[in-house]
């Protein structure tokens, strides 16, 4: 079931809110007090909402797949909330929740009971949720339902910045912050008191492990220190252009002949090889030093359900698909197969002990002037890069199914990037089937 821009904000408002709902009551129930789990100030779980919305939209066509669907929302939802941990913790220094006490946990952030729960949440709001909140939303008159989500998200974004503002301590130098983040506390409060019909705080209280101090890095004066922006980024780019090489290498050896396998119309880059690489170094970095059977399985799952994503994106998106495992045994829609999920299992753990290593070594051997100037330049080269990728994409499937341009920059796009270049740069692309 494939769902409207607005149908998707709305389930994700609706998940968010009973994501709140569940979190909240559950901590209550537990600490026998108000417990008010929601990280924003209003009666919200984003967390819940960005994964049922995402997975709305990667794992509808597993709707009779039911093994293979309660694994996708296991994996996704489990990746959510490490990724969310992580991010909370780089930017405060706190850990918000911590799993360390149970067993087969990871980073303390994840766990294995709670992937399981995750599992069965997303199945069940994919087999049922979304259709029983898809039939309300169309309940509502188109105009209103329209106007709900505008008025719906305009409140999600001042909550972030009221978050936000919290988290850094700085709400208390802005008046209409302060006040905002007053009143729609006393309204979540005055909610949540009549779901548990108790009182108590909120944040910290809510996350006790928030008040240990995550540990920091050590501060170094060279070039891409530690695992920051400057280190990712040109993992990235270096990650890009070896992913084309080897891809373009094997082919040759596979297929007999040479062939474009770039992501980008300027230049060797495989941008799912380079967000591979960077993401693996941001979420395995600090367990480098752990086993290589631990890296292989988690590897094998984040990097099979990866390129899942990134098959479903680039087809709704662009209309294209990009490669196609049907002839493969053990294959999953044609987007992913067991013995591919094998090898990103392997390159974990060969990226993150042996490869990743040598390549951070040489990078931040870079002089510190130099390394800046170069890392912005090639921010904005890439930046331009993808957004040309981008338009071209989608003109070919506009050309695809008979859309003429419709302004001066397509006409453009249409005059640089026709059919025939297209097929030079993406020869394995073709168009997706409605």
């Amino acid at each position: 079931m494939k769902f409207s821009g607005y149908e998707l904000m709305w389930l994700f408002f609706i998940y968010s809110f009973f994501g709140w709902v569940i979190e909240t009551v559950a901590g209550s129930v537990k600490k026998k007090r108000f417990i008010n789990k929601g990280f924003f100030t209003g009666p919200f779980c984003f967390i819940y909402g960005f994964a049922a919305v995402l997975m709305a939209v990667t794992l509808w066509e597993l709707q009779d797949q039911w093994f293979f669907l309660f694994l996708g929302c296991a994996i996704q939802a489990t990746l959510i909330e490490w990724l969310t941990g992580l991010v909370l913790e780089r930017v405060s220094h706190h850990k918000w929740w911590d799993y360390s006490g149970k067993k087969f946990n990871f980073d303390g952030y994840i766990c294995l009971q709670n992937s399981v729960l995750w599992g069965i949440l997303g199945f069940t709001a994919m087999k049922f949720g979304n259709h029983i909140a898809s039939a309300v939303y169309h309940l509502i008159p188109s105009a209103a339902a329209h106007m709900l989500m505008w008025v719906l998200a305009a409140v999600a974004v001042i909550d972030l910045t009221t978050a936000v503002a919290a988290l850094l301590h700085i709400q208390k130098d802005i008046p209409a912050v302060r006040q905002w983040n007053h009143a729609v506390s006393r309204w979540t409060y005055a909610l949540g008191t009549w779901l548990v019909t108790h009182v108590s705080g909120r944040l910290v209280k809510a996350y006790p492990a928030a008040g240990h101090k995550a540990q920091k890095m050590n501060i170094r004066s060279h070039f891409a220190q530690g695992c920051g922006f400057y280190k990712l980024f040109w993992i990235f780019m270096i990650g890009s252009f070896l992913g084309d090489i080897v891809e373009t290498v094997f082919c040759r050896l596979t297929m007999g002949y040479w062939m474009s396998r770039s992501s980008l119309v300027w230049g060797p880059f495989s941008i799912v090889w380079g967000l591979a690489m960077a993401l693996a170094t941001a979420l395995l970095y600090k367990d480098r030093d752990k086993s290589e059977v631990r890296l292989f399985v988690i590897g094998t799952l984040l990097g099979g359900a990866y390129e899942y994503i990134c098959s479903v994106f680039t087809e709704v998106v662009f209309g294209k698909i990009f490669w196609d495992y049907s002839k493969f045994a053990f294959n999953l829609g044609g987007r992913v197969n067991l013995l591919y999920c094998f090898f990103w299992g392997f390159a974990a753990v060969l990226w993150i002990k042996l490869i990743y290593p040598a390549l951070s070594w040489l990078i931040e051997k870079i002089p510190v002037r130099t390394g800046k100037i170069a890392t912005w330049v090639m921010v904005i080269f890439m930046t331009l890069n993808i957004a040309v990728s981008m338009m071209a994409l989608i003109r070919s499937d506009g050309r695809d199914k008979g859309i003429a341009p419709q302004n001066a920059l397509e006409q453009i796009i249409d005059e640089h990037f026709d059919d025939e270049r297209m097929q030079k740069i993406y020869p394995k692309a073709k168009p997706a089937v409605n």
